[in-house]
């Protein structure tokens, strides 16, 4: 039982708490605001951050829009399957393995993660860099963060991306991403961004929108602190497919990174 207690505790403790109330449309929008920037300082953030990077954010309703408008993960496995890998998808992300077999050789020795998963990732987040979004982040991040729906879950987010910038890990004209506050080539949410970026280039920042040695070892150093087995296979049912799991929630989507990354790994 008192086990039972702290686990829960810690589950409640991990996702912060903000007197801020939430709503439902933009009318309480600037009140939350206030709020949250009055609070945020005793999340890590320095105020001064907040009040310049949080101040001119308005409420966003498309990236509300775009929220509620998630029906192709309701498709069946293999109609989601054949709209998001395709023959083209499928020859780039062979090219990739084999035109950057050193990098990627080089990733499964420190990572344990083979090229075909990472590349499958990639490919399937960005096309291989080619659409990482427009939408300013930290507007996003506060418009669902303010939104009742998933509240808590974003009010993460926003703390993490205003670290982010506080700590100067990324420039502000880069936090540019998808409608749910996504950073870079393999759309690593800001949390993602703090616990598993890389600057595997070694250029003194971890650039996940411009450097692909830099996307793809942050991308393979997230699936090993989740739990990557070394050398074990990834379809349904095995271990490794439930660290895909975690990399995100729908289940046809899950599925597709296994499938993508086990035809590449066919070819490869």
């Amino acid at each position: 039982m008192v086990r039972t207690i702290a686990v829960l505790a810690c589950l409640l403790f991990a996702v912060p708490a903000l007197a801020a109330p939430c709503g439902n449309t933009s009318a309480g929008f600037d009140k939350w605001k206030a709020a949250f920037i009055n609070e945020v300082s005793r999340k890590g953030v320095s105020r001064a951050t907040a009040e310049r990077v949080l101040g001119p954010v308005t409420y966003s309703r498309r990236v509300i829009r775009l929220d509620r408008d998630q029906g192709s993960f309701k498709l069946p496995f293999e109609t989601f399957y054949a709209k998001r890998v395709g023959a083209y998808s499928l020859k780039l992300g062979r090219q990739h393995l084999r035109n950057k077999r050193t990098l990627f050789a080089q990733l499964e020795r420190r990572y344990g993660v083979p090229g075909p998963v990472l590349v499958s990732v990639w490919g399937l987040e960005s096309a291989y860099g080619r659409y990482l979004g427009n939408l300013p982040i930290v507007q996003s991040l506060a418009t669902l963060a303010y939104d009742c729906r998933r509240s808590r879950f974003f009010t993460r987010e926003l703390i993490a991306a205003l670290k982010i910038i506080d700590r100067g890990l990324m420039r502000e004209s880069d936090m540019v991403g998808a409608w749910a506050g996504e950073i870079g080539q393999t759309q690593f949410l800001a949390q993602r961004y703090l616990d598993a970026a890389v600057d595997y280039d070694r250029n003194g920042r971890a650039d996940l929108v411009r450097s692909v040695p830099d996307v793809l070892a942050s991308t393979a150093n997230w699936f090993a602190k989740n739990g990557w087995r070394r050398g074990q296979p990834w379809g349904p049912g095995t271990a490794n497919f439930r660290v895909i799991k975690k990399w995100n929630k729908a289940s046809v989507y899950q599925k597709t990174i296994a499938r993508f990354a086990q035809e590449l790994a066919g070819s490869s």
